[in-house]
């Protein structure tokens, strides 16, 4: 047996004590190992999750071209496996293009010899997916191979594509809004963050008189100057702090005129300040015209007979003229505080103006409806106490307003009823009367008939009913006419009467021997009116009015014959009274006494003026009976009114009268009886001298034309008119040669008789 010896079981231990330390660092270094095995497990774990929920695919491609990448990368490309080359991502209906897949091999290849990075976008063929590719070499521990990630891009693509768009509308809009304000009319302007001008349009310019837009912009050339203090600028920074809108009206030279201008600055926060200017003449005369038109279309209103109010979209009165003030009895001042719609219809109830009604809140709230009508106007009859009527019309305002209008409708209810009252008693007076009476419209159709036309006619009911034409009322009548051809005068003067608007009559008989008097007459409605009298008595008494009469002229030219008889027998002895009267006077009896003397002068004096009378009724009992004959010479008219003014001058001298002579040098001659008519003119003058006071003034005018002469005596005297005995002496003078004699008297102005002779 081996004894251990101290020193040996020293190293015994020692070695004892170092294998259990080894032991135990073996066990304490397989426990590290375990854990950082653990570790590593969970980091790998955790590196999966996160590279499986990463946008994007890792794909290796080692240098020998072979690829390392998730199984997730066939199915973006449709292969359904990942392929062990690049160049295998071909397919046929599925994967990528040749093309692609070979650009994409190009890329790696380029990458791994320049160590060149790429990106490229491709599409998978029969797939919407867009897939973007960024590959780089690899990092070192990788073996110097190129590392391509790959991102579904679909999205992205197409809201780059969205973006792209939007950016192109809004491009086109900047440049349409650009394009706008260049072509305003009205200056334009764009301050930048300092406020200097950075962007005017061109009615700015021209408003500066610059050579440019970018003249003015960089010349700083400002619209308007400093007013009250405050220049464009301080005005431009004044609405920028406060990040509100201002304006201002200041003058301004534009295009070399002085104007109001109303400036407005708009805040545009960091972009700067924008602002335009209004040409404040234009807009005054505008607000003045249009206060005018107010002004001139309320006077209007305030003239009509109708009353016109208008209410506001708030519903109180805005305006109502005099009529409508008087209508409804409403103070000025009322008015004036601007009722609303309510409060008006009731102080119109309180006048009595409104209709009476059971429920008025009722009746206020329908009319209160009048204000959303959208149908338009609203017209209604009010029927007011006392027997009034108003016509009432609403029509609603685009302003939301309303606008009402009143009309006192009474009087012409009243004419109206009256109207139809007067109607039916013409209808009734029409129907009765003796006279057949028909109406024909301007068509030719008869409109209306009484009783008596359809009884003249013996027409059918049923055919007047229809209302025929007069071309067959015609040709019905035609049957009863003694001459039928007659029955188209009935056509004819209806047809004169409608479209010739001439009134015509005529005469037609019947077979039962009936006479009728008709006429047609235009009526103002364009209407025709044929009316027949019968005149079947008065035919009856014309026939035997006219016997009479031929009688009455036999009788009357033997009166005359036997007038004129006397008169030539009276003329005898009248003659011998004269001669002898004349004889005693000279003295072949003896000298007479101063008595005798007057005596006889009486006598000489009866018997001229008695055998002047004797003339004039032979004159005229022949020129009645057409007896007289007429010595038929060519009188010179100037010669004979001479002679004639000569006669009578001493005794208008006499009487202080003043006789005028005016005879024109075409008064002519004509042809005819000098004797009778010189003795017209002397008795006209002796008539004219003897209405004439002293110191007046006769005139003897005559005057020709190639039709005739006319000569005028007249005076200036009392104008009592002519003697009635003296004119008939003159016309029975002047009559055989044809002469028209006229009278015209004028009391205080005098008298003129005139001769009409032709040639």
């Amino acid at each position: 047996m081996m004894t251990l010896t101290t020193g040996h079981a020293a190293i015994a231990g020692v070695i004892l004590a170092l294998w259990t330390i080894a032991a135990a660092w073996s066990v304490f270094s397989g426990l590290l190992m375990r854990r950082r095995a653990a570790d590593a497990a969970t980091e790998s774990e955790r590196l999966a999750q996160l590279l499986g929920a990463s946008p994007a695919l890792p794909l290796l491609v080692r240098p020998d071209g072979r690829i390392d990448a998730p199984e997730k990368l066939g199915d973006w490309l449709g292969l359904g496996r990942v392929p062990n080359f690049i160049v295998d991502f071909a397919g046929t209906g599925n994967g990528l293009t040749d093309t692609d897949a070979t650009a994409l091999a190009r890329d790696v290849t380029a990458a791994q010899k320049s160590a060149k990075s790429f990106i490229r976008s491709m599409r998978p063929q029969e797939s919407s997916r867009t897939l973007l590719m960024r590959g780089a070499p690899a990092p070192g521990a990788l073996g110097g191979g190129v590392l391509v990630w790959i991102y579904d891009a679909t999205e992205s693509q197409a809201e780059i594509v969205t973006l792209g768009n939007e950016v192109t509308r809004l491009t086109k809009a900047f440049d349409a809004l650009t394009q706008l304000i260049e072509a305003a009319p009205i200056p334009m302007w764009h301050r930048g963050s300092d406020l200097r001008l950075t962007l005017v349009n061109r009615a700015y310019v021209e408003a500066v008189d610059a050579a440019s837009a970018e003249d003015a912009v960089a010349r700083g050339l400002e619209l308007v100057e400093v007013a009250g203090g405050v220049g464009p600028i301080a005005a431009a920074s004044a609405a920028r702090d406060a990040g509100e809108v201002r304006s201002r009206t200041v003058p301004a030279t534009i295009a070399g005129q002085r104007r109001s201008v109303r400036i407005v600055d708009v805040p545009l926060g960091d972009a700067g300040v924008a602002g335009y200017a209004l040409d404040n003449d234009d807009l005054e005369r505008a607000h003045g015209a249009y206060r005018r038109f107010a002004d001139a279309q309320r006077d209007t209103l305030d003239r009509l007979s109708a009353g016109v109010a208008q209410f506001g979209a708030d519903r109180s009165l805005t305006f109502c003229n005099m009529p409508f003030q008087r209508m409804f009895a409403l103070k000025p001042e009322w008015v004036a505080d601007r009722p609303e719609f309510d409060r008006v219809l009731e102080r119109m109830r309180e006048a009595g103006r409104v209709p009476e009604v059971r429920d008025f809140p009722g009746w206020k709230a329908e009319r209160r409806e009048w204000f959303t009508n959208t149908d338009g106007a609203t017209e209604e009859a009010w029927l007011l106490a006392g027997g009034s009527h108003l016509r009432v019309v609403a029509q609603p305002l685009p302003d939301a307003g309303l606008l009402l209008i009143f009309e006192d409708r009474t009087e012409q209810v009243q004419l109206a009823s009256a109207r139809d009252t007067l109607l039916r008693v013409r209808e009734a007076t029409f129907d009765n009367l003796f006279e057949a009476i028909g109406v024909f419209a301007g068509d030719g159709r008869l409109h209306v008939w009484n009783n008596k036309f359809r009884q003249v006619w013996g027409f059918d009911e049923a055919l007047l009913a229809s209302h025929p034409r007069v071309d067959v009322l015609a040709e019905a009548a035609a049957p009863i006419l003694s001459s039928p051809q007659r029955a188209s005068l009935m056509r004819d003067l209806v047809r004169t009467a409608t479209i010739e608007r001439k009134a015509r009559s005529g005469r037609v008989s019947l077979k039962d021997g009936r006479h009728f008097e008709f006429a047609a007459v235009p009526l103002p409605d364009g209407n025709a009116l044929f009316t027949m009298l019968d005149i079947t008595d008065s035919r009856r008494i014309e026939r035997a009015l006219r016997d009479r009469t031929d009688a009455l002229e036999a009788a009357d030219r033997v009166k005359s014959a036997f007038v004129a008889n006397m008169s030539y027998e009276l003329r005898t002895p009248l003659t011998s009274i004269g001669g002898f009267s004349e004889m005693l006077a000279q003295g072949y009896a003896g000298t007479l006494s101063d008595q005798a003397s007057e005596y006889v002068k009486a006598i000489l004096e009866s018997v001229a003026k008695l055998g002047m009378l004797v003339d004039d009724v032979l004159q005229m009992t022949q020129s009645d009976a057409q007896l007289i004959a007429v010595d038929r010479e060519t009188v010179d008219l100037i010669k004979l009114l001479e002679g004639a003014a000569t006669e009578h001058q001493a005794a208008v001298a006499a009487k202080g009268q003043l006789l005028v002579r005016d005879l024109a040098a075409d008064t002519g001659r004509v042809g005819g009886d000098a004797r009778p008519l010189r003795e017209a003119i002397g008795l006209l003058l002796a008539g004219a001298s003897a209405d004439t006071p002293a110191g007046g003034r006769i005139l003897l005018h005559a005057s020709g034309s190639a039709e005739g002469a006319l000569l005028v005596v007249s005076d200036d005297g009392a104008g009592s008119g002519a003697d009635h005995e003296m004119l008939t002496r003159v016309r029975a003078l002047v009559g055989p040669a044809g002469g028209v004699v006229t009278a015209m008297a004028e009391p205080g102005e005098g008298t003129a008789v005139q001769i009409a002779l032709s040639r």
